[in-house]
This record gives C-alpha cells, structure tokens and sequence, in this order.
C-alpha cells in the first residue's frame, strides 16, 4: 500500500513540474540560440540539492520580480528539464541518449551536487555505453579526470584501456593525450603494452 500512495506522491509532483504553477525560480538553461526559460519552485529544489540551497541564499541570490534567477548556459535545456524531472519525481530515462548526452548529464548533476544520480549514471554509462569509449578516448579519459567524484567510470576506463590498449594508443585522438594521464596509464602493472607496438611511435617518446 505505501508504495502505491509513493507512486501517487511521485505522479504529483511531476504534475506540478509540468504545470508550473506557483513557480518562484526562473533558470535560463543553453546558451545563444538554444536558450530556454525554465521555471521551477525554489524549496523543492533545495531540498533535494545542495547547490540550489547554496545558490538561492541570502549570500549569492539573483532575484527579479520576487523570482529567483539562475543562469546555466553551460547545460543544455533538454539535459535540465531530465534533471528537473528526476529532482521532482525521482524518475529519469537515459536510454534515448547518446553516450555523449550521457557524459554530459553525468557532468551536469555533478555541478549540481545530486549525488544520487553521479552514481546512477556512472553505473549506467558502464553497464550500457561501453563503446561510447571507443569513440575519443583520450577526450573522455580527461573529461573524467576532471571531476573527482566519477571514480567509479574512471576506474572502469583505466581498466578498459589496459585490457585493450589499442583504444586509446591507436586511436586518432592519442596525440592530444595529456602527458600526466599518459603516465598515469603507463605506470599501471595491467597494462596490456604486448598487443601494440606503442614504443616505436615517436609520439609517445616526445610525451614521456
């Protein structure tokens, strides 16, 4: 019985978002074209996220027409209306995204201090978007790097990359390969260094 009166509560509360009725928080998600007003309600928002109860105190509080103002341009409309949805009614859906929609929501709820969903989407990249590493390792390997609370996703890519090395020392993207993470790969005991023959490329020499 409780978790049905959980599922009404949770089906409410995404009416609410939906409807934005009584909304107190305007927030200006994308940048240039792509641009949208957002609207939002400022307590549930700080219930569920340290950042929001940060941004909307008396210290750092933007206000204009008894409204707050928060802008992101840095997160794209679509990524923080999926955000907003799972802060509401604590349901998210990641599998009509692409492995580079993923990492950016991934980067999105960890500026947003949503600890819950840094986990669940780590988990979730590992399980469902392996290949997704395949496509600019050198990239993802730093964008992880990054962020210190993605330990999860980059312990997995540390240890994809050793098993299979070509990934990254093959790849085209290898020459843009920071050199502290290129020793961070080399000095690991699993590296598989047989299946590649990484010390004739000159490359590599210039990075050590």
């Amino acid at each position: 019985m409780s978790s049905k009166f959980l599922a009404e509560l949770s089906s409410d509360y995404e009416k609410l978002f939906e409807a934005e009725l009584g909304y107190d928080v305007i927030i200006y998600a994308g940048e240039e074209s792509n641009v949208k007003e957002i609207h939002a309600h400022s307590n549930i928002l700080c219930i569920r996220s340290q950042y929001f109860r940060t941004a909307f105190s008396n210290e750092w509080a933007e206000k204009k027409d008894g409204n707050f103002i928060l802008m992101k341009p840095n997160i794209s409309p679509h990524l923080f209306n999926i955000i907003l949805r799972f802060i509401y009614c604590g349901n998210i859906e990641l599998k009509n995204l692409q492995g580079p929609e993923v990492l950016k929501l991934l980067i999105a709820v960890d500026e947003l201090n949503i600890q819950q969903l840094i986990s669940y989407i780590q988990e979730y990249l590992i399980d469902h978007q392996t290949e997704f590493l395949h496509q600019n390792p050198s990239g993802i390997l730093e964008t992880i790097y990054q962020h210190e609370s993605f330990t999860d996703l980059r312990n997995f890519c540390l240890e994809k990359i050793c098993e299979e090395p070509e990934i990254i020392f093959n790849s085209d993207n290898f020459i843009d390969l920071k050199a502290p993470l290129l020793e961070i790969l080399l000095r690991r005991d699993d590296l598989n260094m047989d299946e590649i023959k990484i010390w004739e490329d000159g490359v590599l020499r210039s990075k050590i």
